[in-house]
């Protein structure tokens, strides 16, 4: 049973967040001033990919229970908006205002409509099953961005073995005909997440323990692997200074450089994914195993 923190909100005290300083002895603040991680809801199974829409309301999954659900902005509640989802895992929202979904059943991609009517984008690569899409995002062409990693699932009835040779990342054009693999170089690609620019892309391998950043070209292939940080992360996001959030263990924030500034402690055993959203996009969100939390920021996310 999904239980609602709204008269209980429970609060994880901000003091010991740790801040890192820039060379002229500044302290990052991107967190609101005596802001606090807030429980909005629990009782869960296991939350990840949350999305924010046009009008900030936030989608995540509870993946083990194949819902989608929303906290909806406007009256802090939460609804139930798909219960056929695929067994969604992660989830962006496309230029048209459709929520795009890695949907894990059967390793596909999948396109939602607002009344929950479905369709497949992408079932294959080169005629065989994808491994397992966990994570997506959408470039400013329209094209789609996502990562095939393997992981195990015991809601599976068929062969549950690597069905491509490795795991990959992957481009879907925006016209949604052509399939491209566009990084292979990785051990476990997870969390995924691009510049507001659409230049660069940031890709989490999750086995390695990093997360690297890639140039973007103008076929959407990536080029000038580098390293971005020193951890890996099951999803991400970005803020408009450019800031990446990464998580785990918590959220841990980095500059542009690379520079861990912020590490904000979730209680939970493990933070799956995080989000911007909110009418004025400066609250994060935060999905981690059966809860779901938000924080009030200084910075603005990217929609």
């Amino acid at each position: 049973m999904i239980k609602f923190a709204v008269s209980f909100i429970m609060y994880i005290s901000t003091a010991s967040l740790i801040f890192a300083q820039d060379k002229d002895g500044r302290t990052a603040h991107i967190i609101a001033q005596d802001a606090e991680v807030t429980l909005l809801a629990e009782g869960f199974r296991f939350t990840e990919g949350p999305a924010v829409d046009n009008d900030g309301n936030v989608y995540f999954t509870d993946q083990p229970n194949n819902r989608i659900l929303k906290w909806s902005v406007e009256d802090e509640k939460l609804s139930v908006f798909d219960e056929k989802t695929g067994r969604a895992n992660g989830l962006y929202f496309d230029k048209k205002g459709l929520l795009l979904s890695c949907s894990d059943m059967d390793n596909e991609i999948w396109e939602f409509d607002m009344k929950g009517n479905h369709r497949i984008l992408v079932a294959d690569y080169n005629s065989k099953k994808l491994n397992g899409p966990n994570d997506l995002w959408v470039h400013p062409d329209g094209g789609i961005y996502f990562t095939d990693p393997l992981y195990k699932r015991d809601y599976w009835t068929r062969n549950n073995e690597m069905q491509q040779d490795g795991e990959h990342v992957y481009y879907l054009s925006p016209d949604y005909k052509k399939l491209i693999r566009v990084a292979d170089d990785l051990e476990k690609p997870n969390g995924i997440i691009g510049s507001p620019d659409g230049k660069f892309l940031y890709v989490a391998d999750i086995k390695a323990g990093k997360t690297y950043v890639y140039e973007i070209q103008a076929n959407a292939t990536l080029t000038n692997k580098k390293l971005f940080a020193p951890m890996g992360s099951d999803g991400m996001t970005i803020d408009r200074n450019g800031n990446i959030y990464l998580t785990g263990k918590g959220v841990t924030v980095f500059n542009p450089k690379g520079e861990q500034i912020a590490h904000i402690p979730v209680t939970a055993n493990w933070t799956a994914n995080v989000c911007f959203g909110g009418k004025d996009m400066k609250t994060l969100f935060i999905t981690a195993t059966e809860y779901l939390y938000s924080l009030k920021m200084n910075v603005t996310g990217v929609r």
